[in-house]
């Protein structure tokens, strides 16, 4: 009987948006890491931020990219500011 360790097992990152057409987001935001820093952006940055920076933010930090650009500057908003008190 084995002592029931945890064994290690090394996996690639997959790329960013997957497939042929991902390889250009791949390069654009880089595959998968934990970050080290909250983000540091105000609700201004945010309401005028482009649609590919905030799929490579969401991305950034293991939350869903879907829906329109206000969708997703909704989502990020809700996620990352914190409300004033």
């Amino acid at each position: 009987m084995s002592g029931g360790g945890m064994e290690s097992v090394a996996t690639p990152f997959p790329s960013v948006g997957g497939g042929t057409s991902g390889q250009q987001g791949a390069k654009r935001c880089g595959p998968f890491q934990m970050p080290l820093h909250y983000p540091r952006y105000t609700k201004a940055d945010y309401e005028t931020m482009p649609e590919w920076k905030l799929d490579c933010l969401l991305n950034q930090y293991g939350l869903p990219v879907t829906g329109d650009v206000e969708s997703k500057r909704k989502f990020a908003m809700g996620a990352f500011l914190w409300p004033s008190n």
